[in-house]
């Protein structure tokens, strides 16, 4: 099958742990693939060699780690998926797709551990390179849902406190709000068929399927 042409695309998947947007970011890559186009999948923090030693590092419950080292960590394995996938797939004309990216450290340490959104921001532009996703999905969903379709071997992220979670959520729906052309919603407590649903809605607006 000859490659469909489309303009470099980046598109980003949100939510709390358990949310199921692993799930939908395959399918998604799954779908755009068998309709002849170029993508690629990536992970945050992860996808190159330092990002993913720094996901370990971050995901380790034995590691204490204090929350501006934890924001700047996330930063640094985000400049490095940046520089080394991010930027090169897009320019070579490719539909990037990434699960998580930076509006994940906005709800997490910015809303999670009240850190100052404005200097969170400001550290956005440096790592991500200016780079700002052309869509990205939030999948919301309640929290006691989220956490049972969790494993119970949870990692350090997983094993924060319910306030901190909400506090999380909340800076998703934040997000979602104040961003609304960019950033959708998807209500995640839909049977996963239902999810992809409205994902392939959203898509239908931005590429030709």
């Amino acid at each position: 099958m000859a490659l469909a042409k489309h303009k470099p695309l980046f598109i980003t998947f949100e939510g709390i742990d358990g949310c199921g947007k692993s799930t939908q970011a395959v399918m998604t890559f799954q779908y755009l693939q068998a309709h002849g186009y170029k993508v690629k999948l990536l992970r945050e923090p992860g996808s190159t060699i330092v990002s993913e030693k720094i996901r370990d590092i971050l995901l380790d419950k034995k590691t204490k780690i204090s929350d501006i080292t934890e924001l700047l960590l996330y930063e640094a394995a985000r400049s490095e998926i940046t520089a080394q996938e991010i930027q090169p797939a897009l320019k070579s004309g490719t539909i990037v797709l990434c699960d998580r990216f930076y509006d994940s450290t906005t709800a997490y340490q910015g809303f999670g551990r009240k850190l100052d959104i404005r200097m969170v921001k400001s550290l956005h532009k440096v790592a991500a390179l200016g780079i700002v996703p052309d869509l990205t999905f939030v999948f919301d969903i309640d929290l006691p849902t989220a956490f049972s379709r969790r494993g119970k071997k949870t990692d350090r992220l997983e094993s924060q406190s319910k306030a901190f979670f909400q506090r999380v959520r909340a800076g998703f729906m934040e997000i979602a709000r104040k961003e609304r052309r960019r950033v959708k919603r998807i209500d995640a407590a839909q049977p996963i068929d239902k999810v992809f649903d409205d994902i392939k809605k959203y898509l239908s607006k931005k590429i030709k399927l």
